[in-house]
């Protein structure tokens, strides 16, 4: 079966194509903001959005949407639009436990069948000081990553902890990915193996 991601993530992209040699990858033309009081649901929302907006250019395959925010203090911090408000995410993270959340969306185009999920990661950042922020905003990692940081870069060196699932901070949780592609008929275990053959 086909296997589409509804993303121009370059993460999402890497990740999934570990398991899926033959992902096909399309950018989602969505625009609309969801607007909720919970975040978990605006992350779920937004990722079915996505998900639909590709799904609806196809007559087959799973589609999969997702969307990655990052809460402190009940506020959502998305992609920082320019320094200064890259600098202020990461002074408010400074010290701090956040919670990333991801949400999830699996649409089958054929039938139309859709579910979603979402899943939440607890995250320690260290203190940072003014020097290591205007470091890092100088190395233009911050820009495109819910949250102004990636773990997966240099964002990494200022975790302390973190609670859950490490890929879902990256932006793809692979074990709620895992259980709901199954629903679908897919194994992503067995595809990548599959692929190894």
């Amino acid at each position: 079966m086909r296997v589409i991601l509804a993303s121009s993530s370059p993460r999402r992209i890497e990740l999934l194509k570990r398991f899926v040699p033959g992902l096909e990858v399309v950018k989602p033309l969505w625009e609309t903001r969801i607007i909720s009081s919970d975040p978990a649901e605006v992350a779920y929302l937004t990722a079915l959005e996505k998900a639909r907006a590709v799904a609806g250019r196809f007559t087959e395959g799973v589609v999969i949407g997702a969307d990655t925010i990052v809460v402190v203090d009940g506020d959502i911090l998305g992609k920082p639009r320019d320094a200064s408000v890259a600098r202020d995410y990461l002074r408010r993270l400074s010290g701090c436990v956040h919670r990333v959340i991801t949400g999830l969306a699996v649409i089958d185009a054929s039938s139309g069948k859709e579910v979603y999920d979402y899943e939440v990661t607890e995250v320690k950042f260290r203190e940072l000081s003014d020097e290591e922020i205007d470091l890092y905003i100088a190395s233009g990692e911050p820009f495109d990553k819910a949250g102004a940081y990636g773990i997966q870069g240099l964002g990494g060196l200022f975790v302390e902890w973190i609670r859950g699932d490490f890929y879902n901070v990256v932006g793809l949780p692979l074990l709620k990915l895992y259980l709901l592609l199954r629903r679908f008929g897919i194994d992503l275990l067995k595809l990548a193996v599959g692929s190894r053959g």
